[in-house]
């Protein structure tokens, strides 16, 4: 799930940054622009397209490589730098631990690393399920198991489209119905354990 990456970047410093510290200045244009991008493995390297992508979640360690380029026109000096950094990167089928950040008529939304997966109603209990929205919970009509808001949870990824422009918007789905998955407190019930 967490992954070190190294690569190279192009940072544009602006004309009217190049009287401060260099240095101090291609450090901060880093992490605000390669901070949260996503980026993609060659095609060579992960062959599924689904699997590809990953979030940089934070920059380790950076140097610039050679020396800045000014493009006519522009004014701004554009520097190459290479970057070692941490990196989210879902696949498909893995197991991940979450909380439940927010319920709806349609399931729950389950926050793992800095991402979202939707756990659809049909996807959270073999069981028909009440949603109750005021109270921010699914409740199993027959086990009268409760799946609310803040709840620790194991679930596997089945659908994974990772959004380039915006990650926070990417369409990830989850299950909880196969066996050892489920609310932690569910699977101390049951013998299948989350520690």
């Amino acid at each position: 799930m967490y992954i070190l990456v190294e690569s190279e970047h192009v940072i544009r410093i602006p004309p009217h940054r190049l009287g401060e510290n260099l240095d101090e200045v291609i450090e901060s244009l880093a992490y605000e622009t390669i901070e949260g991008r996503v980026e993609s493995f060659p095609r060579e390297q992960v062959r599924d397209p689904a699997e590809r992508k990953y979030l940089i979640v934070m920059i380790l360690s950076w140097e610039k490589v050679g020396e800045g380029v000014i493009i006519h026109g522009d004014g701004a000096v554009y520097q190459k730098v290479r970057y070692t950094a941490l990196a989210f990167h879902p696949r498909l089928h893995e197991v991940v631990d979450g909380s439940v950040v927010s319920v709806l008529k349609f399931g729950a939304f389950v926050r793992f690393g800095p991402l979202d997966g939707l756990l659809h109603i049909s996807q959270i209990m073999d069981d028909r399920i009440d949603v109750d929205l005021d109270n921010q919970r699914c409740i199993g009509k027959d086990t009268k198991r409760v799946l609310k808001k803040g709840d620790k949870v194991r679930a596997r990824i089945v659908a994974l489209s990772i959004n380039d422009v915006d990650p926070r918007k990417s369409k990830i789905g989850l299950t909880m119905k196969q066996p050892g998955l489920g609310k932690w407190e569910w699977l101390k019930e049951t013998g299948g354990g989350a520690s």
